[in-house]
């Protein structure tokens, strides 16, 4: 089975990622949460609407506005990773990480 995550910075600016399920899951979930823990902290990310808890759809959309298109457009291989554990964290066939519209969908 496929994992297909799409990233999309607006109409035309879409970043696609496909994965084998059996490669996402050798990951594991606590391994792609400590990932975007780190890379939260380390973007200096903030959240819009500051709650006390942090979930993690807001860890994986802020991650990624923080990144930029710029880094999906031209660093592959922290995309890669970034497409990686959001499959892993999600564990969902299909995800869609839309930063212009701050959602997710699956």
């Amino acid at each position: 089975m496929q994992q297909l995550v799409t990233v999309s910075f607006g109409p035309g600016r879409e970043y696609e990622f496909r994965f084998s399920s059996s490669g996402v899951a050798v990951q594991g979930q606590d391994a792609a949460r400590q990932w975007f823990e780190r890379e939260f902290v380390a973007l200096e990310c903030d959240l819009p609407t500051p709650i006390g808890k942090v979930l993690f759809a807001d860890r994986i959309l802020s991650v990624a506005k923080y990144a930029g298109e710029r880094r999906f457009k031209e660093d592959h291989t922290w995309a890669e990773q970034f497409a990686r554990n959001a499959a892993a964290v999600l564990d969902r066939d299909a995800v869609r990480v839309d930063v212009a519209n701050y959602t997710l969908g699956y």
